[in-house]
């Protein structure tokens, strides 16, 4: 079984869709964590726009990345500049590091439409991005 990590600023809102996605599309070929380099509490954002795609991440919690010092990970993806940057040294022997930076809609101001609109853009952009990191590492 692989270890997956999936890192950010908070831990509140795109890692946890991220986790939410890796482990809906992957069937027991991970084990998936989340974490933050610093812990925000669960986005009600983030658990709503999943439920509107069939996926519950209610029981989520907002973890520290120090929570997991120990486990070996396979992959460790960072989902926000601010956490590849900022990111404290995690010990891998032979951790993938992956990263890409997907919007906060968290930090959208505006309209309810207009901030359901950068929730769902920023839920979509990493739904595809974690199926294809699925099919294209968990599954080889």
């Amino acid at each position: 079984m692989k270890n997956v990590l999936v890192l950010c600023t908070g831990n509140s809102c795109r890692s946890q869709m991220a986790h939410g996605y890796l482990n809906y599309f992957q069937d027991s070929l991970a084990n998936v964590y989340s974490a933050g380099i610093e812990t925000h509490g669960l986005n009600p954002g983030a658990v709503s726009i999943m439920e509107e795609d069939g996926i519950d991440i209610s029981n989520h919690t907002s973890n520290h990345v120090d929570e997991y010092e120990g486990i070996e990970w396979d992959y460790i993806i960072t989902v926000c500049d601010h956490a590849k940057e900022n990111c404290p040294f995690i010990p891998s022997k032979n951790a993938e590091r992956i990263h890409h930076n997907f919007s906060d809609p968290s930090k959208v101001k505006g309209t309810r439409e207009e901030i359901h609109e950068a929730f769902l853009k920023t839920r979509e952009e990493i739904k595809d991005f974690m199926y294809e990191f699925v099919k294209e590492e968990l599954t080889n």
